[in-house]
C-alpha cells in the first residue's frame, strides 16, 4: 500500500524531472532512466515510456526521431506549453518547499 502511495507522489516528481531536463537540451529514455536513477528514481523502461507519451500526446514535449549509430532514437524536447506547465510546478513546488522544510 505504502509502496503505491510513494509512487503516485512521485509520479509527479518524475513528470517535473523530465520536463526540465527537455527544456535544457534533447532527452532520450535511456539517458533519463539513468539521469532519474541518479535521483533516487528505480523506474523501467515500461514505466517511462508511457510516460513520455503522455507527455507529448498532451503537447508537453516534442518528439523527433534522429538516426544514432545505425538506429533510430527519439529525442524529446519541451514544447513552449510544456515549459509553461514547468514554470507553474517550479512556482508551486518552491511554495510547497518553504511550506514544509524544517
Amino acid at each position: 500500500m505504502e509502496d503505491k502511495v510513494l509512487r503516485k507522489l512521485f509520479l509527479g516528481f518524475i513528470n517535473i524531472h523530465i520536463l526540465h531536463h527537455a527544456k535544457e537540451e534533447g532527452i532520450y529514455g535511456m539517458w533519463m532512466l539513468e539521469e532519474l536513477k541518479n535521483h533516487g528514481y528505480e523506474l523501467s523502461a515500461g514505466t517511462l515510456y508511457p510516460i513520455l507519451h503522455n507527455l507529448e500526446k498532451t503537447g508537453l514535449l516534442l518528439k523527433k526521431e534522429q538516426q544514432v549509430d545505425g538506429k533510430v532514437r527519439k529525442y524529446y524536447r519541451t514544447t513552449e506549453k510544456g515549459a509553461s506547465v514547468l514554470e507553474e510546478a517550479r512556482e508551486r513546488a518552491y511554495e510547497l518547499f518553504k511550506e514544509i522544510k524544517e
